[in-house]
């Protein structure tokens, strides 16, 4: 009865990990303290297909092949969302209006 059990738990396992991939979105949010509009990556799984069925060794091949690409799509996505999310915030620190102190220069001629 055990034998029977592992197909069935191992196509259910199969069927929710089927054609499950990890993708990079951009979005845009906005920053009240600087009062700008910033881009963030996030990362969001996405479902490309499915499969119908599968048989003894084919299943395993099937799970083995859908394991990896979920894997390296997770990897090849983190460091694009990783990237992207660095260059954006350098971006955003080139535009934020925070109102800091005041330059020497723009004191002085402020005193004056």
């Amino acid at each position: 009865m055990h034998a029977r059990r592992r197909p069935a738990a191992a196509l259910a396992f199969a069927g929710l990990l089927a054609g499950c991939i990890v993708v990079p979105q951009t979005r845009e949010v906005y920053d009240p303290d600087c009062q700008v509009a910033r881009r963030e990556v996030a990362l969001e799984t996405t479902v490309v297909g499915g499969f119908v069925g599968c048989h003894d060794r084919d299943c395993a091949a099937l799970l083995a092949t859908l394991g990896v690409v979920t894997a390296a799509s997770v990897v090849v996505s983190g460091s694009i969302a990783l990237v992207g999310n660095v260059v954006y915030w350098l971006e955003h620190q080139g535009r934020c209006r925070r109102d800091a102190a005041p330059a020497p220069a723009a004191a002085a001629s402020a005193a004056g």
